[in-house]
Protein backbone atom coordinates (compact mmCIF):
# COMPACT_ATOMS: atom_id res chain seq x y z
CA UNK A 1 0.00 0.00 0.00
CA UNK A 2 1.25 3.50 -0.82
CA UNK A 3 2.35 5.17 2.43
CA UNK A 4 1.18 8.56 1.21
CA UNK A 5 -2.32 7.21 0.69
CA UNK A 6 -2.19 5.66 4.13
CA UNK A 7 -1.41 9.03 5.69
CA UNK A 8 -4.09 10.79 3.66
CA UNK A 9 -6.75 8.37 4.86
CA UNK A 10 -5.73 8.75 8.48
CA UNK A 11 -5.88 12.52 8.19
CA UNK A 12 -9.31 12.33 6.61
CA UNK A 13 -10.57 10.11 9.41
CA UNK A 14 -9.11 12.34 12.11
CA UNK A 15 -10.49 15.55 10.64
CA UNK A 16 -13.97 14.22 9.89
CA UNK A 17 -15.55 13.72 13.28
CA UNK A 18 -18.78 12.39 11.87
CA UNK A 19 -22.13 13.06 13.47
CA UNK A 20 -22.63 9.35 14.03
CA UNK A 21 -19.90 9.08 16.62
CA UNK A 22 -20.46 12.54 18.03
CA UNK A 23 -24.09 11.76 18.78
CA UNK A 24 -23.51 8.35 20.35
CA UNK A 25 -23.69 8.22 24.12
CA UNK A 26 -20.68 6.77 25.92
CA UNK A 27 -21.49 3.92 28.29
CA UNK A 28 -19.89 4.51 31.68
CA UNK A 29 -21.15 1.30 33.24
CA UNK A 30 -18.98 -1.57 34.35
CA UNK A 31 -18.60 -4.82 32.49
CA UNK A 32 -21.15 -6.43 34.81
CA UNK A 33 -23.63 -3.65 34.10
CA UNK A 34 -23.66 -4.45 30.40
CA UNK A 35 -22.40 -7.99 29.78
CA UNK A 36 -22.43 -11.62 30.85
CA UNK A 37 -19.73 -14.21 30.25
CA UNK A 38 -20.94 -16.88 27.82
CA UNK A 39 -18.33 -19.51 28.65
CA UNK A 40 -14.94 -19.99 30.36
CA UNK A 41 -15.14 -17.44 33.15
CA UNK A 42 -11.55 -18.33 34.04
CA UNK A 43 -10.39 -17.04 30.63
CA UNK A 44 -11.80 -13.56 31.36
CA UNK A 45 -9.93 -10.90 33.35
CA UNK A 46 -10.06 -7.13 33.77
CA UNK A 47 -7.65 -4.32 34.51
CA UNK A 48 -7.43 -3.21 38.16
CA UNK A 49 -9.92 -0.40 37.54
CA UNK A 50 -12.26 -2.71 35.62
CA UNK A 51 -12.23 -0.52 32.51
CA UNK A 52 -10.29 -2.90 30.23
CA UNK A 53 -11.49 -6.45 29.62
CA UNK A 54 -9.37 -9.37 28.41
CA UNK A 55 -10.42 -12.58 26.68
CA UNK A 56 -7.88 -15.38 26.30
CA UNK A 57 -7.58 -18.48 24.14
CA UNK A 58 -5.47 -21.54 24.85
CA UNK A 59 -5.44 -25.12 23.64
CA UNK A 60 -8.35 -25.95 25.94
CA UNK A 61 -10.85 -23.20 25.18
CA UNK A 62 -11.53 -19.62 24.27
CA UNK A 63 -13.93 -17.19 25.91
CA UNK A 64 -16.82 -14.91 25.04
CA UNK A 65 -19.28 -12.38 26.40
CA UNK A 66 -22.63 -10.94 25.39
CA UNK A 67 -24.83 -7.99 26.34
CA UNK A 68 -27.56 -8.57 28.87
CA UNK A 69 -29.94 -6.58 26.69
CA UNK A 70 -31.22 -7.00 23.15
CA UNK A 71 -31.51 -4.07 20.76
CA UNK A 72 -33.29 -3.32 17.52
CA UNK A 73 -31.58 -0.54 15.55
CA UNK A 74 -29.02 1.95 16.76
CA UNK A 75 -25.29 2.63 17.10
CA UNK A 76 -22.95 0.06 18.68
CA UNK A 77 -19.27 0.71 19.29
CA UNK A 78 -16.30 -0.82 21.10
CA UNK A 79 -12.54 -0.31 21.22
CA UNK A 80 -10.47 -3.46 20.63
CA UNK A 81 -6.82 -4.35 20.61
CA UNK A 82 -6.15 -7.63 18.87
CA UNK A 83 -3.79 -10.52 19.53
CA UNK A 84 -0.20 -9.53 18.69
CA UNK A 85 2.61 -11.53 17.14
CA UNK A 86 1.91 -14.86 15.47
CA UNK A 87 -1.88 -15.12 15.64
CA UNK A 88 -2.47 -17.52 12.74
CA UNK A 89 -5.66 -19.52 13.21
CA UNK A 90 -7.02 -17.23 15.90
CA UNK A 91 -10.30 -15.39 15.30
CA UNK A 92 -11.56 -12.52 17.42
CA UNK A 93 -15.24 -12.05 16.70
CA UNK A 94 -17.26 -8.93 17.50
CA UNK A 95 -20.80 -9.25 16.30
CA UNK A 96 -24.52 -8.89 16.83
CA UNK A 97 -26.90 -11.85 16.76
CA UNK A 98 -30.57 -12.49 17.45
CA UNK A 99 -29.80 -15.77 19.26
CA UNK A 100 -27.39 -17.00 21.92
CA UNK A 101 -26.20 -19.79 19.63
CA UNK A 102 -25.74 -20.25 15.91
CA UNK A 103 -29.39 -21.09 15.37
CA UNK A 104 -30.80 -21.94 11.95
CA UNK A 105 -33.04 -18.85 11.82
CA UNK A 106 -30.69 -16.26 13.29
CA UNK A 107 -30.02 -12.72 12.11
CA UNK A 108 -26.41 -11.61 12.53
CA UNK A 109 -23.99 -8.75 11.80
CA UNK A 110 -20.34 -9.81 12.00
CA UNK A 111 -16.91 -8.32 12.46
CA UNK A 112 -14.34 -11.13 12.41
CA UNK A 113 -10.63 -10.42 12.78
CA UNK A 114 -8.55 -13.13 11.15
CA UNK A 115 -5.13 -13.66 12.70
CA UNK A 116 -1.96 -14.18 10.69
CA UNK A 117 1.71 -15.01 10.92
CA UNK A 118 3.99 -12.39 12.46
CA UNK A 119 4.55 -9.50 10.08
CA UNK A 120 1.55 -10.31 7.89
CA UNK A 121 -1.50 -8.02 8.04
CA UNK A 122 -4.68 -8.86 9.88
CA UNK A 123 -7.72 -9.27 7.68
CA UNK A 124 -11.14 -8.08 8.79
CA UNK A 125 -14.13 -10.06 7.56
CA UNK A 126 -17.71 -8.80 7.74
CA UNK A 127 -20.82 -10.84 7.09
CA UNK A 128 -24.58 -10.37 7.31
CA UNK A 129 -27.17 -13.05 8.03
CA UNK A 130 -30.92 -13.00 7.71
CA UNK A 131 -33.02 -15.96 8.86
CA UNK A 132 -29.91 -18.14 9.09
CA UNK A 133 -28.54 -17.35 5.64
CA UNK A 134 -25.20 -15.57 5.40
CA UNK A 135 -22.67 -16.00 2.58
CA UNK A 136 -22.39 -12.21 2.31
CA UNK A 137 -18.72 -11.94 3.17
CA UNK A 138 -16.40 -9.05 2.53
CA UNK A 139 -12.73 -8.98 3.52
CA UNK A 140 -10.57 -5.89 3.98
CA UNK A 141 -7.04 -5.09 4.90
CA UNK A 142 -6.58 -2.49 7.62
CA UNK A 143 -4.46 0.64 7.23
CA UNK A 144 -2.87 0.20 10.66
CA UNK A 145 -1.59 -2.55 12.95
CA UNK A 146 -4.61 -3.44 15.15
CA UNK A 147 -2.37 -5.15 17.72
CA UNK A 148 -0.43 -2.02 18.74
CA UNK A 149 -3.23 0.10 20.13
CA UNK A 150 -6.98 0.27 20.61
CA UNK A 151 -9.13 1.08 17.60
CA UNK A 152 -12.86 1.69 17.42
CA UNK A 153 -15.17 -0.72 15.59
CA UNK A 154 -18.79 0.35 15.18
CA UNK A 155 -22.05 -0.70 13.57
CA UNK A 156 -24.83 1.66 12.52
CA UNK A 157 -28.12 -0.21 12.02
CA UNK A 158 -31.43 1.27 10.91
CA UNK A 159 -34.13 0.24 8.45
CA UNK A 160 -32.34 1.95 5.54
CA UNK A 161 -28.76 0.73 5.86
CA UNK A 162 -26.18 -1.13 7.91
CA UNK A 163 -22.73 0.48 8.00
CA UNK A 164 -19.57 -1.06 9.44
CA UNK A 165 -17.07 1.54 10.68
CA UNK A 166 -13.41 1.33 11.68
CA UNK A 167 -12.14 4.44 13.47
CA UNK A 168 -15.01 6.54 12.01
CA UNK A 169 -14.24 5.31 8.49
CA UNK A 170 -17.10 3.42 6.79
CA UNK A 171 -15.66 0.23 5.31
CA UNK A 172 -18.91 -1.47 4.32
CA UNK A 173 -22.39 -0.21 3.45
CA UNK A 174 -25.32 -2.64 3.14
CA UNK A 175 -28.53 -1.11 1.81
CA UNK A 176 -32.17 -2.06 2.22
CA UNK A 177 -34.73 -1.71 -0.58
CA UNK A 178 -37.66 -0.68 1.62
CA UNK A 179 -39.59 -3.86 0.85
CA UNK A 180 -40.01 -7.27 2.45
CA UNK A 181 -36.95 -9.26 1.42
CA UNK A 182 -34.68 -12.15 2.36
CA UNK A 183 -31.41 -10.23 2.78
CA UNK A 184 -31.77 -7.24 5.15
CA UNK A 185 -32.10 -8.10 8.86
CA UNK A 186 -34.54 -5.62 10.39
CA UNK A 187 -37.15 -7.63 12.26
CA UNK A 188 -35.36 -9.36 15.14
CA UNK A 189 -33.68 -7.72 18.11
CA UNK A 190 -30.03 -8.66 18.64
CA UNK A 191 -27.53 -9.08 21.43
CA UNK A 192 -23.96 -7.85 21.00
CA UNK A 193 -21.23 -10.46 21.47
CA UNK A 194 -17.48 -10.83 21.37
CA UNK A 195 -15.35 -13.95 21.56
CA UNK A 196 -11.94 -15.38 20.83
CA UNK A 197 -11.66 -18.88 19.40
CA UNK A 198 -9.60 -21.22 17.29
CA UNK A 199 -10.54 -21.43 13.61
CA UNK A 200 -7.33 -22.74 12.07
CA UNK A 201 -9.31 -24.99 9.74
CA UNK A 202 -10.17 -21.90 7.65
CA UNK A 203 -9.13 -18.55 9.12
CA UNK A 204 -5.55 -18.10 7.86
CA UNK A 205 -4.75 -18.79 4.21
CA UNK A 206 -7.79 -21.03 3.95
CA UNK A 207 -6.59 -23.25 6.79
CA UNK A 208 -3.02 -23.78 5.55
CA UNK A 209 -1.58 -21.92 8.54
CA UNK A 210 -2.31 -23.64 11.87
CA UNK A 211 -2.42 -22.18 15.36
CA UNK A 212 0.92 -22.35 17.17
CA UNK A 213 -0.21 -23.37 20.65
CA UNK A 214 3.28 -22.88 22.04
CA UNK A 215 2.52 -19.15 21.89
CA UNK A 216 -0.72 -19.34 23.87
CA UNK A 217 -2.50 -17.83 25.63
CA UNK A 218 -3.70 -15.47 22.91
CA UNK A 219 -5.34 -12.38 24.39
CA UNK A 220 -7.66 -9.76 22.90
CA UNK A 221 -8.65 -6.69 24.92
CA UNK A 222 -11.64 -4.35 24.99
CA UNK A 223 -12.75 -1.04 26.44
CA UNK A 224 -15.16 1.87 26.00
CA UNK A 225 -18.33 0.05 25.02
CA UNK A 226 -20.79 2.61 23.65
CA UNK A 227 -24.41 2.04 22.68
CA UNK A 228 -27.16 4.40 21.59
CA UNK A 229 -29.97 2.13 20.51
CA UNK A 230 -33.53 0.96 21.02
CA UNK A 231 -33.54 -1.53 23.88
CA UNK A 232 -35.96 -4.39 23.32
CA UNK A 233 -38.52 -4.94 26.08
CA UNK A 234 -41.03 -7.77 26.01
CA UNK A 235 -43.91 -8.01 25.53
CA UNK A 236 -44.41 -4.50 24.12
CA UNK A 237 -41.07 -3.17 22.92
CA UNK A 238 -40.65 0.49 22.03
CA UNK A 239 -38.88 -0.37 18.79
CA UNK A 240 -41.45 -2.46 16.94
CA UNK A 241 -41.31 0.24 14.27
CA UNK A 242 -38.81 3.02 13.88
CA UNK A 243 -39.43 6.74 14.14
CA UNK A 244 -37.20 9.70 13.44
CA UNK A 245 -36.86 10.53 17.14
CA UNK A 246 -33.34 9.11 17.33
CA UNK A 247 -30.32 10.48 15.46
CA UNK A 248 -29.49 7.02 14.12
CA UNK A 249 -32.88 6.86 12.40
CA UNK A 250 -32.93 10.36 10.94
CA UNK A 251 -32.26 11.28 7.33
CA UNK A 252 -28.56 11.99 7.88
CA UNK A 253 -28.07 8.42 9.12
CA UNK A 254 -29.84 6.89 6.12
CA UNK A 255 -26.97 7.83 3.79
CA UNK A 256 -23.26 8.45 3.93
CA UNK A 257 -22.21 12.08 4.29
CA UNK A 258 -19.95 13.60 1.60
CA UNK A 259 -16.87 13.09 3.81
CA UNK A 260 -17.87 9.53 4.54
CA UNK A 261 -18.31 8.87 0.82
CA UNK A 262 -14.75 10.05 0.22
CA UNK A 263 -13.42 7.76 2.94
CA UNK A 264 -15.51 4.85 1.72
CA UNK A 265 -14.31 5.32 -1.86
CA UNK A 266 -10.68 5.22 -0.69
CA UNK A 267 -11.31 2.02 1.25
CA UNK A 268 -13.12 0.44 -1.69
CA UNK A 269 -10.26 1.22 -4.08
CA UNK A 270 -7.38 0.22 -1.84
CA UNK A 271 -8.35 -2.18 0.93
CA UNK A 272 -11.01 -4.62 -0.34
CA UNK A 273 -9.61 -8.15 -0.59
CA UNK A 274 -12.85 -9.99 -1.31
CA UNK A 275 -16.44 -8.98 -2.07
CA UNK A 276 -19.11 -11.63 -2.58
CA UNK A 277 -20.93 -9.23 -4.89
CA UNK A 278 -18.10 -9.52 -7.43
CA UNK A 279 -17.68 -13.30 -7.13
CA UNK A 280 -19.49 -14.47 -10.26
CA UNK A 281 -17.96 -17.93 -9.98
CA UNK A 282 -19.56 -18.45 -6.60
CA UNK A 283 -22.74 -16.57 -7.57
CA UNK A 284 -23.43 -16.88 -11.33
CA UNK A 285 -26.56 -14.85 -10.63
CA UNK A 286 -25.57 -12.17 -8.16
CA UNK A 287 -27.78 -11.73 -5.07
CA UNK A 288 -30.46 -9.04 -5.29
CA UNK A 289 -28.83 -6.77 -2.71
CA UNK A 290 -25.69 -6.47 -4.83
CA UNK A 291 -27.58 -4.19 -7.21
CA UNK A 292 -28.14 -1.47 -4.58
CA UNK A 293 -25.71 1.43 -4.57
CA UNK A 294 -23.93 2.32 -1.31
CA UNK A 295 -23.74 5.91 -2.59
CA UNK A 296 -27.52 6.48 -2.50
Amino acid sequence: MDTRLNVILLLLAASSFHSYEAAAAESKGSFDDNFSIMWSQDHFTTSKDGQIWYLSLDNDTGCGFQTKQRYRFGWFSMKLKLVGGDSAGVVTAYYMCSENGAGPERDELDFEFLGNRTGEPYLIQTNIYKNGTGNREMRHQLWFDPTQDYHTYSILWNTHQIVFFVDRVPIRVFKNNGKANNFFPNEKPMYLFSSIWNADEWATRGGLEKTNWKLSPFVSSYKDFSVDACQWKDPYPDCVSTTTNNWWDQYSAWHLSPDQKNDYAWVHRNLVIYDYCTDSQRFPTLPQECSFSPWD
